[in-house]
This record gives C-alpha cells, structure tokens and sequence, in this order.
C-alpha cells in the first residue's frame, strides 16, 4: 500500500540523516522524537487496518490522507537538503549577489544568513506537517479502537511453510490425460509439420503444460532442436526470432535486421533434422503471420506448440483440433490444494470441511488453487481463519474468466502484510514477461525505501526475505536459479502482473506513460517510461509531469530532460544518454539508485560527491577507461559501484591523511581494473562483499592486502599480466570467499589451487584458462570442503585428474570445456553422493567414455544413473 511504503520511506531518511556520517542538514531533535512517535503509531495502525471501502477504482481515503501527509514531510525535509547544498556549492572566493561581486568574507556572511532563513522555515514547514500528521494519527487510533474486537486475524508468519518448487512440481496435478494426448501428437507417427494450439483462460495451465512437455525425456529424444520463447500481448518479432536462433544454434548476434534474422534461423532449421518451438502466450494472429515464413514446412515430423488464452486464434492457425485446458475436478482440485498448502504432510482432519469448501469455491482454477493455497500456508491452521477466507471468496466470485480470477488473487494481496504490499506493487513497473533481475529487484525496493529495519539484519537480507515471502505465496514465479540454488530471475503472471498494476494506479503508487491517469499525471511520485513510448509522448508529458517526481525508469529510446527533477531518488536509463544527462544527473542530490548509459568518452564528475545518499551508481559506457575522482572517496553512503564497460575504470587511492574519507558501506565493487589494494585502501572499504577486478600491469605490487578483505565473499579476478609465476603463486584470499572466479592466462595452477582448495566456504570456483605444469591435478582429503559447483575451461595441460580419500563431499554440478588434455575421468566422481549433473563441451572423446563407463558402473550399483550427463 502506498500509505505504508511512503511512512517506511519517511523513517529511512530521518534515520540516514541521524546516523549519516556528515549529514547535509539536521532535524529538531524534538521534531524527530515527534515523527517518530506519530510514524510509528500509524505503521502500526497500517499493519491491522482492514479498510471498509469494497473493491473499486478508488483507494482508501484515510490510507492516501496518511500517504498525502508522509509525502509532504519527505518534501518538506529534502527541499531543506536541495537548499543546503545548493548554497553549500556558492564559491567560495567571491559570489555574485543582486549584481554584485562581493569578496569571500561577505559571500559568507550573505550565505549564512539566507542559511538562518532557510532554516527557520524548515522548522515551520516541518511543524506544520507533524501537527497535520498528529490529528491524522489521533483520527486513526480511534478507528482502530471501535475495530480492536471485530477486526479479523491477519495473515501471520506461524504455521507450517511451502516452498515454491512444492507448487510447481503439483500443478501438473490432474492434467495426465491431457499431457499424454500432447506427447502424443507430438511424437506421433505424422510426418507433416503441425501446428499445435493450446488454449484456456488465463492461469488455467497452459504454460505450465508446455514447459512440462518441453521439458520431457522422451520430447527431448525425440526433437533434434527444440526452442522456447514468449511472445505476449507487445510482441517484438526481431527479438522472439533471435531468441530461438541463439536457442537452437548458440548464435547471439544482436545487430541483423529482423529479415536477415529469420532467413537465418530458416536457413539453420532446414538443414537439421526435426525440430520443436514453443511459442508461449501468443495473443493475435499478426505476429505469426510475420514469423511463418521462417518455420519451414518439412516432411520430417517437425511441430509447433503455440499457448494462447483466444480460441478463435487457435483456429486460425491450423485447421487441426487445438489441446483446450479444462478447469480441474473435485478430485483433483483437492489433490493440488493440498500439496500446495502442506507439501507431503497429511492434510489435518479438523480443516479438512472447510478447505473443501475453499476448493469448491475456487472453481478449479489452477492458479486460482495455488495463489490461495500459498496464502494459507503462510497462515494460521485454524478453523476460524480458514472460514475468513472461504466468506471472503464467496463474496468475489461472482464473474467469470479474467475478471473473476483477478478478484480470487485480489484476496491473497489484500492479506498480505503491509511491509509486503509496497514490494509486491513495485512489480507492475516491469514489462509483461520481462525477466526480472533479483539483485536489481533488491536495489530498487532499498532505493526506494520500502524495507522497514530489522534489528541486526542488512536490507539486503530482509529484501531476500521478502522475496521468498513472495514467492512462497506464489505471486512471483522463480525463473532460474544459480548454480548453487539461489534466485537469479524472477517473472510475474500475468494476471498477476494486472493485479499489481490495477491496484498500484489506483494508489497513485506510480503511472506507466501512455496509460490512463485519472488523477493527473503531475500528482504521480514515480513514473515509468516503457520502450515503446515515443518521443513526441515523452515530450508531451515531460510538460505536465510532477517536478516532485521520485523514480524515473526510462526504458524508451528517448531520454528527457531532468533538471527540473530534483527530488529524484531512483533513475534508469535503458539507451544512450545524451549530453543534457551527463550535464545534469549529478546535480541531483537526492539520488539512491542512479543506472545509465553515458556516452564514449564520458567521465564521473567530482560533483558526484554531493549526491550525499547515493546507494547504487550503474555505469554503461564504451570505449577507453574511466578514471574516477579522488572525491568518490567520499561517498559513505555508496554500497554499489558498478562499471560496465570494455575499458573499465580506474579508481585513484583515497587521498592520505584523511582518515575521515573512506566508503565504510561499499558491498560491491566491479569493473576496477589495476585497484591498489594496499593495507590503506583495504581500511577504506572494510565491508566489501564482491569485488570484479582485472589486472594489466604489476599484478603481485596491487593485491597484497587482497587476503585482509575479511568480508569479501565473491571475488572475480582477470590476470592479464606478464609476471611470473611466483607472483601469482604468493596471493593470499581472504577465507570468507563463497564464490571465486579465476582468469589466469598462462600462469601454472598446482600451488594456486591448493591454497583455493582450503578456504572452507567456497561454494563456487570458475577457473579459466592457466596450465598444469606437472600435467596433472590432484585433490586430497579435506580440500574444498563446501564446493557445490565446479567450471573448468581451458586449463591447458591437464592430462591426470586424481581424487584421494573423501574430497569434494558436497559438489553438485561439475562443467568441463575445452579440456582437451584430460583424457579420463577419474573413477571416484561417481562416488560422490550429492552431484547431480556433469556437462561436457568440446572434451575429449575417450573422456566422454570414460565417464559414460562411470555411469553405468554406478548405475548398475545403485539400480539409477548416479547424475544426469549432458555433452555438446
């Protein structure tokens, strides 16, 4: 909800304020007890509030009368620091006043005073929002007073838990028939390509059918090529034909027009052997009548499965019988609730009437079951709540089709708790089917301010945790997970993403250009510019937007003008910027989260030391290397500094003799290329928690202090150097390291990676390129105690790999390319009792056998294949 997001983000900067190492501005410390008090109260109040408006276009009016309010003292505070500042930037030998130069001593005097002024009005300013809040809140406690014994029991955090993979291995539940007749006609005796429909409503399961199907042994034997791509409602035919050209060949060029694009992947099709496409969600028959062509007609047993919510489309891509998904029976329907609420626990018998009646009222909508089954998981086990949420569905199911499951899922956001609301709006700032990025997802919602402090626990960790809150209710999908099972991507469904998207415009939560705006788009605080925006619409709006404006997330070719925006706390740019950007972004002081693209040549200002509570700063650039300025030193705020470019960036050593200058709160570091990590430098970043660095020249002289870094936990490290071994051979890593990525040219390998073999909680080790002197590596007892995934490419001179005693015990995924040396693998891998899967590129073939040898060895011991075996 907005009311609860716009207090959390009040708090957030009163406490940066109070805790930041040299704050632009300070606050009455009355002032501050006050808030406080006054924020805390409504929170709380927030936190069990049922609001009485029913379900329409409009928002609660006490709920938006608190967010209007914690807007106005966020305003109130950061016009003070834009002030502040802004006279802070006067010159300090002579400024120009009323037409006048006058000398430094006058100049001071003419600043301190206007800044006498401007704080007596930011005193009263303030205090005129504080007693607007304090009768707000008093209005508040007497609503919660008159509901304390009505009030129904929100959702809580008891109860048994359900993870996400439970949900998703159930909701094939009830529809084996339906994938046996898919199996069927795709791997059926007709040679002639086919085009196979699926169709339903919206959550019934389409999706989830095919990707099953796709994902099937027999499909996968059966197809020489098979590719998956979404097209969607704002289709984008070049990229859906590059998707599936990369998919089937591996190529990934991004600069062919759409034309060459298709005649490519035509060209690729045509002479393989039968292939399989999925083209998921496809909504008019336009985009195939663009794409057909390229899916040659060949007499091989070829298909393509096409999903789609329109049944009139179906038709009018083949003239065979489409697959239509049915709703779910009695039977089944309690089948799917049941795992989705308790997994393989017994369901207990004293819920069992009521969550019958849950079921029966849900009207065997797959996504319906799931959405409202995760929210009881996360629920109190009793009778009296279950039957809170079966009068709560009775009194919505009243439609049919999107509408009528819209309503179901408005159920599961309206009993979400507060703190997750904002997070779970958020979402709708995403395009349809975008796959989102968890660690951007994170940053966002910090540099928004949605995460309420918990005591001792980082922002990074309550954002993971609401994540998985999230998506343990299933209203985020998990899209791919890393190697070691953590969330990289994360999608949204589509009805879902409407939900998210209806209730967040009603709030005046954010407004997406092009849509409808009811109240006005100067009223919005964050905006969102899609990519299909043109430029004469962002300029035509650019004229009545809010200069209040908090976000900014340009997606669109065309990025606008933002001086005018200086309250903006969270910017992304998508394109190039132009010059007017890279004049103005750093006189933005207020910014959080800055990610753009600059233009070649483009250099970090030393401005950039007044964006005073800058979290995260994105570079996108070409060409040559950056150098930063001395002054990024002074950037205590900064937990994410991250460069994205060919050249990289060089970062100069703290200016000595200033021991006040250091980036106590920097987590990530990427895209430094020579860093001086010196015992100096390594005091000034002591909370470093990834570290991208490459090397080009005097390697062994700028890492000796690496090893001091006690936090660190990722490291990535390209030498491109031509020391000696010797140097390379005495680096030292720090033992808190969880994830290593080596990139050692021709450097020898056998010391180095005995030192790795000992850090006791490295998960990850990437190790390319180097050379194994001795032509052999052997791994002992105790070595890499906690390794889960292991990638190996181009060690050259690898001809023996040995394992000794009990080594490795929790590897799960081993990757070997272009190995070409090793010839066999050694015999105890297939002892290794948690590895699941080995993947071969470009190896050897007598290592192929040898390791198919290990299989069937294990498999004839074990009765199943030991792990899955994939080779290219």
């Amino acid at each position: 909800m907005a009311a609860y997001a716009a207090l959390v983000s009040l708090m957030h900067i009163i406490d940066t304020i109070e805790h930041h190492h040299s704050p632009p501005v300070s606050i009455d410390k009355q002032q501050v007890e006050s808030l406080t008090r006054i924020v805390t109260s409504l929170q709380e109040f927030l936190e069990g509030y049922k609001s009485p408006v029913a379900d329409g276009d409009e928002a609660d009016p006490l709920e938006m009368r608190i967010a209007d309010a914690a807007y106005k003292a966020e305003d109130v505070i950061e016009s003070h620091i834009l002030d502040v500042i802004k006279l802070g930037r006067s010159c300090p030998n002579e400024i120009f006043l009323q037409g006048y130069v006058v000398d430094a001593a006058h100049a001071a005097e003419a600043v301190n005073s206007r800044e006498e002024v401007s704080c007596i009005d930011f005193y009263q300013d303030l205090q005129k929002v504080i007693e607007e809040m304090n009768v707000i809140k008093k209005e508040a406690m007497e609503i919660a007073a008159e509901a304390q014994l009505q009030r129904k029991v929100s959702s809580t955090h008891a109860g048994s838990l359900t993870s996400s993979s439970n949900v998703k291995e159930s909701m094939m539940v009830g529809f084996d028939d339906v994938q046996l007749q898919l199996l069927d006609r795709l791997t059926g005796g007709n040679r002639n390509r086919q085009i196979i429909p699926i169709t339903g409503m919206g959550g019934i399961g389409k999706t989830t059918l095919a990707r099953h199907i796709f994902e099937h042994a027999l499909v996968k034997e059966h197809f020489d090529i098979r590719a998956w791509t979404t097209i969607s409602q704002t289709y984008n035919v070049r990229e859906t034909l590059r998707q599936v050209l990369h998919q089937v060949s591996g190529d990934l060029r991004s600069d062919l027009s759409e034309e060459d694009l298709g005649v490519k992947l035509r060209k690729y099709l045509l002479s393989r052997s039968k292939y399989l496409i999925i083209l998921d969600d496809m909504w008019s028959l336009e985009v195939w009548e663009k794409m057909m062509v390229f899916f040659p007609v060949k007499n091989d047993g070829s298909r393509i499965v096409v999903t789609t919510r329109l049944s009139n489309l179906a038709t009018e891509l083949t003239n065979s019988n489409s697959i239509g998904m049915r709703f779910l029976d009695d039977v089944c329907s309690w089948s799917l609730f049941s795992k989705t609420v308790f997994g393989d626990e017994g369901f207990p018998l004293h819920l069992e009437e009521i969550g019958k009646k849950i079921v029966g009222k849900c009207k065997g909508l797959p996504l319906s079951i799931a959405v409202i089954g995760g929210l009881l998981a996360k629920s109190e086990l009793t009778p009296e709540y279950w039957e809170h949420i079966a009068e709560n569905i009775s009194s919505i199911v009243n439609s049919e089709n999107d509408e009528y499951c819209l309503r179901v899922l408005k159920l599961s956001y309206d009993h979400l708790p507060a703190y997750l609301k904002p997070c779970f709006l958020y979402m709708g700032v995403f395009g349809e089917d975008e796959e989102i990025t968890v660690a951007e997802l994170m940053r966002l919602w910090v540099s928004e301010g949605f995460l309420k402090p918990i005591i001792n626990k980082s922002s990074k960790i309550i954002a993971k945790e609401y994540l998985k809150e999230l998506v343990d209710r299933n209203l985020i999908l998990v899209h791919k997970l890393g190697a070691v099972g953590n969330i990289k991507y994360c999608k949204m469904h589509d009805l879902v993403r409407d939900l998210s998207f209806q209730e967040a415009e009603k709030q005046r939560f954010y407004y997406v250009l092009g849509q409808h705006c009811p109240r006005g788009i100067n009223s919005q605080r964050r905006i969102v510019i899609p990519r299909s925006t043109s430029a004469m619409t962002v300029r035509d709006a650019m004229e009545t937007m809010s200069s209040r404006a908090r976000s900014f997330l340009c997606h669109a070719d065309t990025v606008p003008e933002l001086l005018d925006f200086r309250f903006l706390r969270t910017l992304t740019t998508d394109k190039d910027s132009r010059k007017h950007l890279e004049e103005n972004v750093f006189q933005l002081v207020n910014l959080r989260y800055l990610s753009a693209r600059f233009r070649e040549g483009f250099q970090i200002p030393s401005s950039i030391s007044l964006l005073w509570n800058l979290h995260t700063l994105i570079v996108f650039c070409w060409g040559e290397p950056m150098t930063a300025p001395v002054e990024i030193w002074k950037m205590h705020q900064l937990k994410h500094l991250e460069i994205v470019s060919l050249g990289g960036m060089y970062l100069p050593d703290p200016p000595s003799g200033h021991s006040d200058v250091f980036m106590e709160n920097l987590e990530t570091l990427k895209g430094v290329i020579d860093f001086n990590l010196n015992e100096e430098v390594v005091k000034r970043i002591p909370n470093i928690k990834k570290l991208y660095i490459s090397y080009r020249h005097k390697v062994m002289e700028r890492v000796k202090c690496l090893s001091y870094l006690s936090k660190l936990e990722s490291l990535t490290c390209i030498i491109d150097d031509g020391s000696d071994d010797e140097y390379l051979q005495s680096i030292g890593f720090p033992r808190s390291l969880k994830n290593l990525r080596l990139v050692c040219g021709k450097f020898h390998l056998e010391e180095i990676l005995e030192k790795i073999g000992s850090l006791p909680l490295l998960e990850k080790l990437h190790l390319f390129t180097g050379q194994f002197a001795t032509g052999s590596w052997e791994i002992v007892e105790g070595q890499f105690p906690s390794l889960k995934y292991l990638r190996l490419w181009r060690c050259w001179n690898m001809e023996c790999w040995t394992l000794e005693g009990f080594c490795l015990p929790r590897l799960e995924q081993l990757h070997l390319e272009d190995m070409d040396s090793l010839e066999e693998f050694p015999s105890e891998i297939g002892e290794i009792a948690t590895l699941k899967s080995i993947q071969l590129y470009k190896c050897s073939e007598s290592m192929v056998v040898s390791l198919k040898k290990i299989v069937e060895e294990q498999e004839e011991l074990q009765g199943d294949p030991p792990f899955h075996v994939i080779v290219n």
